[in-house]
C-alpha cells in the first residue's frame, strides 16, 4: 500500500522546524481560515464530521470532547497536549515534535478557538530534551509572527502555550496523572468522574489531546471533515501514524490509512526480517493483547482490533517472528509495568509484583501448570479494578500469551529438552 503524505508531508523538508518553511507549505492557513471565516461552533462541527478519534490510545471522539468543554461558558479553559510518549514501542509522535512542531501549535490554537481557551500546555516526556527545545523555539517564533499570543491575527482569540517537561514516569501518559504532574503533584491517576473536560487542570475545564490528534486538526479545517472521514475505515477514518518495530526489515514510522491490515503494514516496512515467518504482534504497544498468525489480515483500527480482543492504542506495532519466545516477551513487558506502576492502587501495585514473581518462577523451571491458572486469576483481579486504564491494560501481554501460546509456557513447566538447552541445562 502506498504511504500517505498528510501528517508527514513536511517532515522531510530542509529546516522543517522553522516557521518560514511551515508558512511556505500551507502552515497556519487553517488557523487563519478558522479565525476569519468560521465560528467556534463551525470548527467543532467539522471535527465532529471528520470522526477523528484520539490517537493517544483511548480512541475517544475528539469533536465530542471539544463539544463537552465548550458548554461551560463561565470558567477559564485549558488545552493540554499529551506528548508524554512513554508506551514501549511508540515513537510516532516524535516525528511531529522533531520535524513539524508548528503543526501541533496550529492544532492547539484552533482547539483553543473552538472551546474558548486562553492557555495551553504541552506536557512532553523528560526523555525528549531535543524535541522540547524545538517546541520552545517554535512557540517563540509563532508568538513573534502573531500566531500565538494576544489577539491572534487581529481576532479576539488570545492564546499562549507553555512547554512542560515530565520526569520520566510512564503513568503520566494517562491524562489525569499528567494533570496531577502538571500541577506539581506526584504523577498518579485520579478517580473519574469528574472528567478533565469538566474538572481538569486546577479543577477547571481541560481538553487533553494527543500530539497526532491535534496535528490532524489543521488538515480537517482546511479540507473539511468529510474529506478526512473519507480516508481509511469509515468508522475510524483518517490518516494514521504507525510506529512499527521488531522483526521487520525497515522499522520506523509509516503514515497509512486507518484500518490498513497488519499484513500490509508489515509489507510496507519491508516484510519480515531475514525472511522469517510472522508469529505474533502487539498492535497497540506493550499494553495490548497479542495477535497471532491467524489474525494477520485484521485491520489496524479501533473497532477491528477490539473485535478480536485487542486494541490499537497509539499505533505502536511490535512484530515478533517464529524464533520469538513468547513467555520471555511477556515477562520483559511485565517487569516494565511493575517498575512503572505509580503505586496508588493495590491491584496494580501488588498484583504486578506477584505476576512478575510467578512468571520468573516459570522461566527458572520452577513453575507448575497450576501457576497458569493463578496468573490468569491475578490478572483478572487487576483488570477492571485499577484506578486507570494503564493498570487495567498492564497484564494484557500475560493473559493473551497464555491463551494463544500456552504450549510455550508448558514447555518451561515440563522442562522440554530445547528449553533446558536454552537455559544451559544438559538434556
Amino acid at each position: 500500500m502506498s504511504e500517505l503524505k498528510i501528517l508527514t508531508k513536511r517532515a522531510g523538508l530542509p529546516d522543517s522546524v522553522k516557521i518560514d518553511t511551515y508558512l511556505a507549505n500551507d502552515g497556519y492557513k487553517a488557523l487563519t481560515k478558522a479565525l476569519k471565516e468560521m465560528t467556534p461552533a463551525q470548527v467543532r462541527d467539522e471535527v465532529l464530521k471528520s470522526k477523528l478519534r484520539g490517537r493517544g490510545g483511548a480512541g475517544f471522539a475528539t469533536g465530542m470532547k471539544w463539544d463537552f468543554a465548550s458548554k461551560n461558558t463561565t470558567k477559564p479553559k485549558f488545552i493540554v497536549c499529551n506528548a508524554d510518549e512513554g508506551e514501549p514501542g511508540t515513537f510516532k509522535d516524535r516525528v511531529i515534535l522533531k520535524f513539524d512542531p508548528h503543526a501541533l501549535l496550529e492544532g492547539m490554537a484552533i482547539a483553543a478557538f473552538a472551546v474558548d481557551a486562553d492557555h495551553g500546555y504541552i506536557y512532553i516526556r523528560g526523555e525528549y530534551p531535543e524535541e522540547a527545545q524545538i517546541l520552545m523555539d517554535a512557540v517563540k517564533e509563532a508568538e513573534e509572527r502573531g500566531y500565538l499570543g494576544k489577539n491572534i491575527l487581529g481576532s479576539k482569540l488570545s492564546f499562549t502555550i507553555t512547554v512542560h517537561r515530565g520526569a520520566g514516569a510512564y503513568v503520566c501518559g494517562e491524562e489525569t496523572a499528567l494533570i496531577e504532574s502538571l500541577e506539581g503533584s506526584r504523577g498518579q491517576s485520579r478517580i473519574r468522574p469528574p472528567f478533565p473536560v469538566n474538572s481538569g487542570y486546577r479543577k477547571l475545564p481541560t481538553v487533553v489531546n494527543n500530539v497526532e490528534s491535534l496535528s490532524c486538526v489543521p488538515h480537517i479545517v482546511l479540507n473539511g471533515g468529510e474529506w478526512f472521514a473519507g480516508i481509511g475505515n469509515p468508522e475510524c477514518p483518517g490518516p494514521k501514524l504507525f510506529s512499527i518495530s521488531g522483526a521487520v526489515e525497515k522499522p520506523g514510522v509509516y503514515e497509512l490509512p486507518m484500518g490498513v491490515p497488519l499484513r500490509e503494514l508489515i509489507e510496507t516496512a519491508g516484510g519480515m526480517k531475514d525472511g522469517k515467518a510472522f508469529k505474533a504482534a502487539f498492535p497497540g504497544g506493550a499494553s495490548s493483547s497479542c495477535m497471532d498468525a491467524s489474525e494477520i489480515d485484521t485491520g489496524l483500527d479501533f473497532n477491528s482490533l477490539a473485535a478480536i480482543g485487542t486494541m490499537l492504542g497509539s499505533g505502536a506495532v511490535m512484530i515478533l517472528d517464529e524464533t520469538a519466545d513468547m513467555v520471555k516477551a511477556a515477562y520483559v513487558l511485565t517487569r516494565f509495568f511493575d517498575h512503572e506502576s505509580c503505586g496508588k492502587c493495590t491491584p496494580c501495585r501488588e498484583g504486578l509484583t506477584w505476576v512478575k514473581q510467578v512468571m520468573a518462577g516459570i522461566l527458572e523451571g520452577k513453575g507448575t501448570e497450576e501457576d497458569l491458572d493463578l496468573l490468569l486469576d491475578i490478572c483478572e483481579q487487576i483488570q477492571g479494578a485499577s484506578f486507570c486504564g494503564l493498570g487495567d491494560a498492564s497484564v494484557n501481554c500475560v493473559t493473551s500469551t497464555i491463551r494463544k501460546f500456552r504450549g510455550e509456557y508448558l514447555n518451561y513447566i515440563n522442562k522440554e529438552p530445547r528449553v533446558r538447552a536454552a537455559s544451559g541445562e544438559k538434556s
